[in-house]
């Protein structure tokens, strides 16, 4: 019951930029099912900064400032408050290697999950090219497996024996159906049957492969896991419905899992590019059915949240502000929602707010409770709140006049003054045939240019761009903003976007006519 209650206090299906230290601490005790964390290795090596931008860049450092002590300070702590948010039933899969395993073994997990609740050191096998060395390759990472407790959760998973090998087995035999059986006793001497089509059980050994240059998995991402991983977990640990958390996101294969796999989640990173990443294979796999999430970035474009839809905004600013939107939609006086002690909040998705508005939110504030107004007039507390993008001189007069001679604050709150709100990137398309075969199939060269105060991260293309569906990538992360496409005669809908440092994006979408010329159509 304390583990609903929990869950039911904060958000899923959200993508957070931010340390996850600090989002972690936010979130309440017992509120997610799965836990899977690949933080960086300790290897200190500059490969391991990926995005480049300041948030990453700022996480390296702290990591690397004393040794393997100061590195495992830095996880622990984190790794504590995971085992906080972890439900009764909960389980934690942390990814590492060589270079730090035993320290995070013994350090971390037995001294927070407890040594009774380690269930497996799982090794992840693979293959891939190796340089010339005086030692055995290092061709696997380790995942260890720790449950909250003794009544976890776990679904046994299965994989194929090999039905040739099994038929060539003088063990097995075929039932009246044709299936391939084999005895198995058990230890009251009972014997029974294992069915070949049933498959074994999966040990701790898991030989998957990396991502490789031509996977169709590949976004661009030097450490992607693969999906297939991920789904072995999720499966193994959760059930349809259940949270999973990963809170040092990269490039989003958790999400994008557990997302496929009709688990609600939770993603956090540091950089503002893991974050816009993860949002685009969210995109890109998204269908009808799919549900919805949240991106919290700690910048928002102006144009964005202004012509955002009306009662979507006003929950979400609320939120921000932190209060209770109202669910009700008629006969709440115009209020949009209030703050913990019930004083009541009005947003207005515009600029320039009169002092008309004022006048009424003071008559809707008296009505709605009485005694509170009257409460907070005599403690000189704000007796209600109006949210929005600016307001007009009238108002803020008013707004003045109110408290110096009716001792009434009405609080004017701008948006600005509860999210940093910036100016989104700007971007170009340029478009150029290389070549055209006998076929008529010509090559076309697409060149983006984006600029940003911000500075320009990476591009993301769409190359049969359908306004109506929404934009999915054909390619996730374009670091140049150049893409060489061969395209047939006919009508082309191509978009790109730009992602800034902070975040935030920008669309160009072209219509591209090719018959006889190379056309393009505004």
């Amino acid at each position: 019951m304390a583990d609903k209650q929990a869950e039911s206090t904060f958000g899923v299906n959200k993508l957070i930029l931010g340390d996850n230290l600090d989002v972690l601490k936010t979130l309440p005790d017992a509120c997610v099912d799965l836990v899977y964390l690949d933080p960086p290795f300790f290897s200190n090596r500059n490969y391991e900064v990926i995005w480049g931008d300041s948030g990453e860049i700022r996480s390296f450092q702290d990591r690397w400032s004393g040794g393997i002590d100061h590195y495992i300070a830095w996880l622990k702590e984190r790794v504590e408050q995971m085992h906080r948010v972890l439900k009764s039933k909960g389980s934690l899969y942390l990814h590492c290697d060589w270079h730090a395993n035993t320290y995070i073994r013994v350090q971390i997990l037995d001294k927070i999950f407890g040594e009774k609740n380690f269930r497996n050191e799982i090794i992840w096998s693979y293959k891939r090219y190796t340089a010339a060395s005086k030692k055995f390759q290092n061709l696997h990472d380790t995942i260890f497996y720790y449950s909250k407790g003794d009544n976890y959760r776990f679904n046994e998973a299965r994989e194929d024996y090999g039905q040739n090998s099994g038929k060539m087995d003088s063990h097995y035999k075929q039932d009246e159906d044709g299936r391939w059986f084999r005895w198995q006793k058990r230890k009251d001497q009972e014997p029974y049957k294992i069915y070949l089509s049933e498959g074994r059980r999966v040990g701790d050994v898991w030989e998957m492969s990396i991502i490789n240059a031509s996977s169709n998995e590949r976004i661009g991402y030097p450490t992607q896991k693969p999906e297939a991983l991920l789904e072995r977990i999720i499966k193994a640990s959760s059930n349809d419905g259940d949270i999973v958390l990963d809170p040092f996101m990269g490039g989003g294969t958790t999400i994008a899992v557990a997302d496929k796999l009709n688990r609600r989640w939770l993603g956090i990173d540091q950089s503002p590019m893991a974050v816009k990443v993860t949002d685009f294979r969210l995109q890109k796999q998204a269908d009808f059915f799919a549900a919805p999430y949240t991106v919290q970035l700690h910048k928002y474009d102006y144009d964005t949240l202004r012509y955002k839809d009306a009662f979507e905004f006003e929950g979400w600013i609320i939120a921000q502000f932190g209060g209770t939107a109202n669910i009700k939609q008629r006969g709440d006086l115009g209020l949009d929602g209030k703050m913990g002690d019930n004083t009541p909040i009005q947003v207005k998705r515009s600029d320039n707010i009169g002092r008309g508005v004022i006048d009424n939110f003071l008559s809707a504030v008296q009505r709605y409770d009485k005694n509170l107004f009257q409460k907070n007039k005599k403690a000189r507390a704000p007796a209600g709140y109006i949210i929005a993008f600016s307001f007009s001189k009238g108002a803020v007069g008013e707004a003045a006049r109110l408290k110096n001679e009716e001792n009434i604050i009405i609080k004017l709150v701008k948006v600005d003054e509860i999210v940093e709100v910036a100016v989104k990137p700007v971007i170009s398309v340029n478009i150029k045939e290389l070549e055209r075969d006998a076929k008529g199939i010509r090559t076309i060269e697409f060149t983006a240019r984006g600029e940003s105060g911000a500075g320009v991260e990476f591009y993301s293309w769409d190359f049969e761009h359908d306004k109506e569906r929404g934009f999915k990538a054909s390619v996730i992360m374009d670091k140049e903003g150049r893409q060489v496409i061969p395209l047939k005669a006919g009508t082309h809908n191509i978009a790109v976007k730009v992602v800034d440092n902070d975040g935030l994006e920008n669309i160009e979408a072209v219509r591209l006519r090719l018959n006889g010329k190379v056309k393009r159509e505004e």
